[in-house]
């Protein structure tokens, strides 16, 4: 009796997003990680659709999973991209899901230039992929019970979303099947079923026969209110009509008959018969109007022994009046299930994809907003930036601190002996050293990775052409190098980049002997450091005097208030605030966003402070530079010249040089090999996907080599000749055709018997079943007559032929067989055979259809082409 309705799937047109979306992201975004970031989502949208949308889905979870991921980010990108005809068009295409074309119009398709439209055919979709995942549960376990429900459920809430929401996502008449009178009748059904399943469960459970009462009298009210909705309306194909029409008995049934033996335990046997009786009317009726979409046989046996049973007791013992079925009283409902609301994300796993991106309304509020912000966090840096320069200036143009910091001519200078350990800190020679050593080993792992790589793709392209010049023809399979030739594009370009590593690497290490000594003598301690400065006689009267001591502590100052507006530099530049939070509260609020407002008043909130920072440290600077000019005055009027400092103050650039250079080149041997690092994972990845593909290939391959070795085996090998009569013996009736040789070269006539006398004309066979001749007749016993290339003449139907819901749309040649509805024939052991091409001549199977027609029962999928790459 478990016949479940499930609803076919619409087909979408294919639609290339990557082109007009990365146009926009282009033009829109400044050019930077933000833009790459999104044309990168973009690409993940577009892999995505064609997930969703451009293959076959599995009746599983997994692929529901992928429908409702790409709706969820649906949801999300809609108000973050203008989709409209006049800014960002992308036309959607869709085919009715219940159409199959007439002789005059075609397929009825239906495309528009709307999100909208594509969000309400995917969430359709989803609906219905649902529905099928639920009617393929197995019912007969808690867990297949719960799974019906939850589907059906979610099923339900998607085609009522649709009935809410597609006059206003669409901008012209929606086709039928997305119509909000079909939807609507759509999610009664859904509800339907999953209160039936929930029957299910109950009378599996053994619960209260009051409980399963009123759970089946609600299911029955369910499918009444779906069948009076869809019963004067074309726009569900024929088969459903029945169905509800059935199930609503059906229910009904249940529900008088566990409402009788809740009557029987109460000692009211008038009304367990009359419930009974009720209930038998109702079956008979399901049988005799609808027997081939749904069968009622064990529930009619059950009800009827029921029946008998209690008349029988109530004719001898009770002899209780049994009332009209109208004076009986009302059997409760009790609705325990309720369609799912659809409230994105729907997804379990879902990441948006655009997550940093804002509405449209918002976008263009930011981008103000950005230009205010940077208005002022440039005019705060820039006038600190002045305020340096000009201090900087000055202190040139008096030759400080230079002409303070080597007064001694034998002690080393205070800055040298920073960055001296500066380098210490960092490592010294050791860290350079060690990080020039890991350099090959990292360029040989990749390298290696790289050779492994590509080998794998060379071997199979070697057997494949060795194979191909062995059976020339035959072996029509497409050729390695083509299906190669991006593997090795990528693989080239991964060697290019190795090669240009090493050079750069090479320019490091020529770098690092050029300053090698220096760095070396930097790593020194202090006083080997000072041995290996030259000593320089400078007056050394002005040490320790009075007016040094005053300049030192006012350039000291003057560095301390660089450093200050350093650090002031950096707070300000990393202020941040996310005003779209701001703009998006107010666009949900009001619905509009007034920018200067906002903006001006956060802006002030933020930056008011460091305004106040700046203008007092451009005051303390003005008052510091008239200080050191006074100083500096005095200090010139005591100083000497001396000429002997000339090589003392080479050797301390050199040793400045060399300072800067380690800082280098230790900064780009560590880039060096966070880079190799990093390629290394991209190389694993490559290599990954070339043994994917060498071992899909291989598969094909070896199945390749089992057709043709079968193919060769089966070929004459040597022409055919006469035998004569005298040797001839009668064959044995063959256990089946012979399967034609898969070659390309022709093949000759096979051997035919002696023909023996014409038997006497037999009359035709009887009609039966092909589901039934399947399933009690062996496939190994041989047929009685010799096979022919006709089928054997059918017996025309007795009764009205139709397919029981559900039907499986888009699939064509569905044939029509006047039998019960088995929810459980499609992909069951005892479904025919697929037919296969037999050699010219040849018989087919007894009760095969014609050659070329589908087998009955059997949809017929589409040919399916061989991935480029094995898929995931």
């Amino acid at each position: 009796m478990a016949t479940f309705i499930s609803v076919p799937l619409k087909k979408a047109s294919e639609v290339d997003l990557v082109k007009p979306l990365s146009k926009f992201v282009t033009v829109s975004y400044p050019a930077g990680e933000e833009q790459s970031e999104y044309i990168r989502a973009v690409e993940e949208l577009n892999k995505l659709r064609k997930n969703a949308l451009g293959r076959p889905l599995d009746k599983h979870e997994s692929s529901l999973e992928i429908l409702l991921r790409y709706y969820d980010q649906l949801c999300s990108v809609e108000p973050k991209f203008p989709f409209s005809e006049n800014e960002l068009c992308l036309t959607f295409t869709w085919k009715d899901a219940f159409d199959k074309g007439s002789l005059f119009g075609g397929s009825v398709k239906l495309a528009l230039a709307s999100l909208g439209y594509e969000k309400t055919c995917v969430l359709f979709n989803a609906a219905a992929l649902a529905s099928q995942i639920a009617s393929e549960q197995n019912l007969d376990n808690d867990e297949g019970l719960k799974a019906a429900a939850k589907y059906y459920q979610l099923a339900s809430g998607a085609f009522g979303h649709i009935k809410d929401t597609v006059l206003s996502a669409l901008n012209r008449e929606p086709t039928m099947d997305i119509s909000p009178e079909t939807v609507g009748t759509l999610s009664l059904i859904m509800l339907a079923q999953a209160q039936e399943v929930f029957f299910l469960k109950a009378t599996s459970d053994k619960m209260k026969d009051a409980v399963i009462a009123k759970l089946a009298n609600q299911a029955a009210d369910f499918y009444g209110d779906a069948f009076k909705q869809c019963q004067y309306k074309d726009n569900l194909p024929k088969e459903v009509l029945p169905v509800l029409a059935a199930k609503h008995c059906i229910m009904q049934a249940n529900a008088e008959l566990h409402q009788s033996i809740l009557a029987k335990q109460k000692k009211r046997f008038g009304e367990e018969i009359a419930r009974l009786q009720h209930a038998a009317e109702l079956v008979k009726t399901v049988a005799s109007r609808y027997d081939e979409y749904v069968s009622v046989k064990d529930l009619s046996d059950k009800i009827n022994r029921a029946l008998t049973a209690a008349k029988k007791d109530n004719d001898f013992i009770y002899h209780d009046r049994v009332p009209e079925v109208k004076d009986l009283d009302h059997i409760g409902k009790a609705a325990l299930v309720k369609a799912t609301a659809i409230t994105p994300p729907l997804s379990q796993k879902f990441t948006d994809l655009f997550e940093k991106m804002v509405p449209m309304a918002v976008q263009q509020s930011m981008s103000i907003y950005n230009q205010r912000k940077n208005e002022t966090v440039n005019r705060l840096v820039g006038t600190m930036r002045e305020a340096t320069n000009l201090c900087n200036g000055v202190l040139a143009s008096l030759n400080l601190p230079a002409a303070l910091e080597d007064l001694s001519g034998d002690s080393i200078p205070q800055s040298i002996a920073e960055k001296a350990r500066n380098i210490v800190q960092q490592g010294g020679l050791q860290s350079i050293e060690q990080l020039i050593k890991d350099l090959p080993e990292l360029l040989t792992r990749n390298r290696e990775i790289l050779d492994e790589s590509l080998k794998m793709l060379d071997d199979e392209e070697t057997t494949d052409n060795e194979l191909r010049g062995k059976f020339n023809q035959r072996w029509n399979r497409t050729p390695s190098g083509e299906l190669y030739k991006p593997l090795r594009a990528e693989g080239a370009n991964f060697r290019n980049i190795l090669d240009k590593a090493v050079q750069a690497d090479q320019v490091v290490r020529d770098r690092y002997n050029t300053h090698c000594d220096m760095i070396a003598l930097l790593c020194k301690p202090e006083n080997e450091l000072n041995a290996a400065i030259p000593s320089a006689n400078p007056t050394k009267t002005l040490q320790g005097s009075e007016v040094v001591n005053v300049l030192r502590s006012q350039l000291t100052q003057l560095d301390e208030m660089k450093a200050e507006r350093e650090t002031l530099e950096g707070e300000i530049k990393a202020v941040t605030f996310d005003m779209s939070v701001t703009f998006l509260t107010a666009l949900a609020q009001d619905g509009a966003i007034n920018e200067e407002q906002l903006s001006l008043s956060q802006l002030d909130q933020l930056y008011g402070a460091y305004n106040q920072r700046v203008q007092a440290s451009l005051r303390k600077q003005e008052e510091l530079l008239g200080q050191v000019q006074t100083s500096h005055q005095e200090f010139s009027g005591l100083k000497q010249s001396n000429t002997e400092a000339n090589q003392r103050e080479e050797v301390l650039k050199k040793l400045a040089s060399a300072h800067d250079s380690y800082v280098e080149i230790s900064s780009n041997l560590r880039e060096g090999t966070k880079f190799y690092n990093d390629l290394t994972e991209i190389l694993l990845k490559f290599q990954n996907k070339c043994s994917d593909i060498v071992f899909a290939r291989k598969t094909e391959r070896d199945e390749l080599l089992k057709e043709l070795q079968q193919s060769i085996a089966r070929e004459p090998s040597a022409p055919s000749f006469s035998v004569p009569a005298y040797q001839s013996t009668p064959a044995a009736p063959a256990a089946g055709p012979t399967p034609a040789p898969r070659t390309v070269f022709p093949q000759p006539p096979p051997q035919q018997p002696q023909a023996k006398p014409t038997p006497p004309a037999r009359p035709p066979p009887p009609s039966v079943t092909p589901q039934a001749a399947t399933a009690t007749t062996p496939a190994n016993i041989p047929p009685s007559v010799p096979p022919t290339s006709n089928p054997p003449p059918m017996a025309p139907p007795t009764q009205a032929q139709g397919p029981p819901y559900p039907t499986y749309q888009g699939y064509p040649g569905y044939f029509q067989m006047p039998m019960g509805y088995n929810p459980y024939a499609y992909g069951q052991f005892n479904m025919s055979y697929m037919p296969y091409q037999a050699t010219p001549g040849q018989g087919g199977y007894p009760g095969a259809p014609p050659a070329g027609q589908p087998y009955p029962g059997y949809p017929q999928q589409p040919p399916q082409q061989q991935p480029y790459y094995p898929q995931q």
